[in-house]
């Protein structure tokens, strides 16, 4: 999936200027960003839901401007707000899904128990979805879109309103998703979510891409990152102090040196190669690296004037 120069605009307001993303297939693809960024207008657009201003995009190697009909049979969408019918069972919602799909009755029928088995559904199939708790209803939402077999799921913040523990099955699903191949583009609030889930991470704000590149390539942006060497005995942590003493802070009652370091493994091995020639032993070294909440900040400000997304 990639984009180049991907434009949307309602009236005076800029919701997308220009932005160029690039998801390989077989991964997890994220985008953050504050409430107005323009996320859920990004995902709209890549699954053909409105139109871009400007710019191309491709997806399962289809362009999306010659061929949205090709993209609509090779993707499946998950939305912010759950599809799944309260009013029907969850089998009759996975039935509803396969005739939209023009499956045959029998192909129906056995994609239906396949995936009500793995999302761990099989007790509560013929009960109505208005039952289900809601992580058992982002289950049912996710069978469904995997009804048609997609090549490339976007998953519109899956997880938001879910406890810890319906979060986290939810991480095992995307993570078996991919897997088995499945391209995932995730939107979610959660950057913790991002952290476990993404190869990349694109941070989106007042409609432009602020920073992207792996997780770990995001937070070495940030300054703050720092190793915390641990000594047995005084003279120890004086000695280390000496030999790495360039902007290092020492903790004399907790027989700690702290020392500015962005924890990679170049920058490891400079340190302890410094602690070497010195002859000096550390008893332990922990490594402090900024998180995505830091990378989200430096890029977008801190909050108080994000404005409310209208789409």
């Amino acid at each position: 999936m990639a984009a180049e120069g991907l434009r949307k605009a309602y009236g005076d307001k800029v919701v997308l200027d220009g932005i160029d993303l690039h998801v390989p297939r077989g991964t997890v693809f994220s985008l953050l960003g504050p409430n107005g960024a323009g996320k859920t207008t990004t995902v709209q657009i890549l699954s053909t839901l409105i139109t871009a201003d400007g710019g191309r995009a491709s997806v399962a190697g289809h362009d999306l401007a010659a061929a949205p009909q090709a993209v609509r049979a090779a993707i499946g969408v998950t939305g912010q707000f759950s599809a799944v019918d309260n009013m029907i069972t969850g089998e009759e919602n996975m039935a509803l899904m396969a005739d939209l799909h023009h499956l045959g009755r029998r192909e129906g029928k056995r994609i239906t128990a396949e995936l009500l088995d793995r999302f761990d559904l099989v007790e509560a199939a013929k009960k109505p979805a208005s039952t289900y708790s809601g992580g058992m209803r982002r289950r049912l939402d996710i069978a469904m879109t995997l009804v048609g077999s997609p090549r490339v799921i976007f998953l519109d913040e899956p997880t938001t309103g879910l406890d810890p523990r319906s979060r986290h099955t939810m991480w095992e699903i995307i993570r078996d998703l991919v897997a088995g191949g499945v391209t995932v583009f995730l939107t979610t609030q959660y950057l913790e979510e991002a952290d476990q889930l993404a190869d990349r991470v694109a941070v989106l704000s007042r409609g432009r891409l602020a920073a992207q590149g792996t997780p770990e390539e995001l937070k070495r942006l940030v300054p703050g990152g720092h190793v915390r060497l641990t000594f047995a005995d005084p003279a120890a942590l004086a000695a280390a102090y000496r030999a790495l003493g360039d902007g290092a802070a020492a903790d004399e009652e907790g027989l700690s040196l702290r020392v500015p370091n962005d924890g990679s493994v170049h920058a490891l091995r400079s340190l302890l190669d410094g602690l070497d020639r010195a002859a000096v032993t550390s008893e332990g070294l922990t490594v402090h690296t900024p998180d995505l909440d830091d990378v989200f900040f430096a890029v977008t400000g801190r909050p108080g004037n994000d404005k409310v997304e209208a789409r």
